[in-house]
């Protein structure tokens, strides 16, 4: 096999890699989508992760590439970036995501691939080969989107709940087990057309580096886009039970109107950071505004242990990556 053909199936090898965190993303992240669903009752498991999938790649058809072009082009220098940056920060991205999914920690499937791709761009080239205000921004949004789930979250319920204080609270139920459909759709919708869009940059930039794309292109190639919003759905449709668990029972007891107010003060949040082109933990988003629900019926509703772990698992989870990233990238450079 000559160089040109190996060099080919390094990059095929790679997109396929790709393809798998994409897939873990959405297994990893269902949770997210589907948890405060499954715990009001309103849909059954199965059902939610076909219900969330379905909105994973609808989202195909309402996004612009924003978050791509961020992860392709405004995360780091593209011409730093070759196959073996390319491989270490996916094997550091779908480490993490391995690990927290076993032990049911609802961490980022977003910035563990950010810090993928940091840890083994610095293992190249140092820290100067980072693009500042695209990581920045990222950065920025680790504590912007829970604070902005949360308040959205906590507004929606106090309006809520001055909207329907006479009203009885079994006609408040019924009507939120309906309304929940839409909030979960929406969140869905959110979530897919933030997260798959992330796999897709890290393609485009892997098809940039290795000369299959060009900078001056406007967006990556249509197989990409629709490879990674079908597979973030598959995923989706797996499902992480595990931290299902964690995200819709553990924080905080919820009751429909409680996951309607969760969900569509999240799926706000997810829309906003999707059409300013900033990738963000959906993760993150969704236990902000978890939180925000709880808090605005008694600070004791919400299980603040549980929240401080996940926040734990927020803080570490760049740097952990970044670190396995970089290991990866060490030992790619002897493999091939």
């Amino acid at each position: 096999m000559d160089t040109v053909q190996t060099a080919l199936w390094v990059v095929v090898l790679l997109v396929a890699l790709a393809v798998v965190f994409d897939f873990m993303n959405g297994f990893h992240d269902a949770a997210n989508s589907i948890a405060t669903v499954v715990s009001t009752g309103v849909l059954r498991p199965g059902q939610a992760v076909v219900f969330a999938a379905f909105f994973n790649f609808v989202a195909i058809f309402v996004f612009h590439l924003s978050v791509a072009a961020t992860i392709g082009k405004g995360i780091v220098e593209p011409g730093v970036v070759d196959t073996h940056v390319v491989f270490g920060a996916l094997v550091g991205a779908i480490t993490w995501n391995v690990i927290t999914w076993y032990y049911g920690i609802p961490s980022s499937s977003s910035h563990a691939l950010i810090g993928g791709i940091v840890g083994a761009v610095i293992a190249k080239a140092g820290a100067s080969a980072l693009i500042a205000k695209g990581i920045l921004k990222t950065v920025a949004f680790i504590f912007v989107s829970p604070l902005l789930g949360f308040t959205l979250g906590s507004l929606m319920m106090v309006a809520v709940a001055w909207l329907f204080r006479r009203t009885r609270p079994s006609s408040v139920d019924q009507w939120f087990r309906r309304l929940q459909l839409l909030s979960a759709g929406a969140y869905s919708l959110g979530h897919g057309g933030n997260d798959a869009q992330k796999t897709i940059g890290i393609i485009w930039l892997l098809l940039i580096a290795t000369g299959y794309s060009s900078t001056a292109d406007t967006a990556p190639p249509l197989w990409t886009i629709v490879i990674c919003y079908a597979a973030i759905g598959l995923g989706t449709m797996f499902g992480g039970w595990r931290i299902v668990k964690t995200m819709g029972q553990k924080i905080t007891k919820l009751k429909p109107v409680g996951g309607f107010c969760a969900e569509t003060g999240g799926a706000m949040t997810l829309f906003l950071a999707t059409v300013l082109g900033i990738p963000v933990s959906t993760t993150h988003t969704i236990t902000g505004a978890i939180v925000g629900v709880g808090s605005t019926q008694r600070a004791s509703a919400v299980r603040w242990g549980v929240a401080g772990n996940i926040v734990w698992a927020w803080i570490l989870t760049i740097p952990a990556s970044a670190f396995v990233a970089a290991v990866a990238y060490w030992v790619s450079l002897q493999l091939y």
